[in-house]
């Protein structure tokens, strides 16, 4: 059955790759070593970390049953991320939809990364539209913003590199693109 959502988020283009080992003991800026700053959510009053970590790695683990197509658009992108295999399509779909929570609470992850920690600070100003496919998801993320829109479109680059080269991916610094 397909769903729609309308919400103002990004931690997705299936932000397939917010979560790494790391995250339980990274420095999120204004945190400190072992934890505590914006975007430690090792399991300090976060109850679903665990969870959605593991969720997380089991797409890490099967990036190459994953397929992902990324169409940039002049505000944003279109992206399709799909598995034949209907495990890995039902995880691609349950962690979007964690990642939308995580937005929404605010509840940030992965800030140690630079990209991910600007993605966070423009949540506000990002749009996306998601349906569940058969096999996964097709998400389309925009912003009326230009920088936040490249940020969008660096985000999908990044989440189609993690699918590509799974954890070791995750442990890369991605750089946050310029403002013009």
């Amino acid at each position: 059955m397909k769903r729609n959502y309308l919400v103002v988020v990004i931690a997705s283009s299936l932000a397939l790759a917010i979560f790494s080992a790391e995250a339980v003991a990274q420095r999120g800026p204004g945190g400190r070593n072992g934890g505590g700053g914006p975007g430690f959510r090792g399991g300090q009053g976060d109850s679903q970390f665990v969870t959605d970590r593991d969720t997380f790695h089991f797409l890490l683990a099967h990036g190459d049953k994953i397929r992902r197509e990324v169409k940039n658009l002049k505000d944003g992108v279109e992206t399709l991320t799909e598995s034949d295999d209907q495990e890995i399509a039902d995880k691609i779909q349950e962690h979007v939809a964690a990642m939308y929570v995580r937005v929404e609470k605010p509840s940030p992850i992965h800030m140690r990364d630079p990209l991910f920690a600007e993605i966070f600070r423009n949540t506000d100003k990002i749009e996306m539209k998601v349906e569940e496919t058969a096999k996964g998801i097709k998400a389309i993320e925009t912003s009326k913003d230009p920088y936040v829109a490249r940020l969008i479109q660096e985000h999908a680059k990044v989440v189609s590199l993690f699918v590509k080269n799974g954890f070791d991916e995750v442990h890369k610094n991605h750089a946050v693109p310029g403002r013009e």
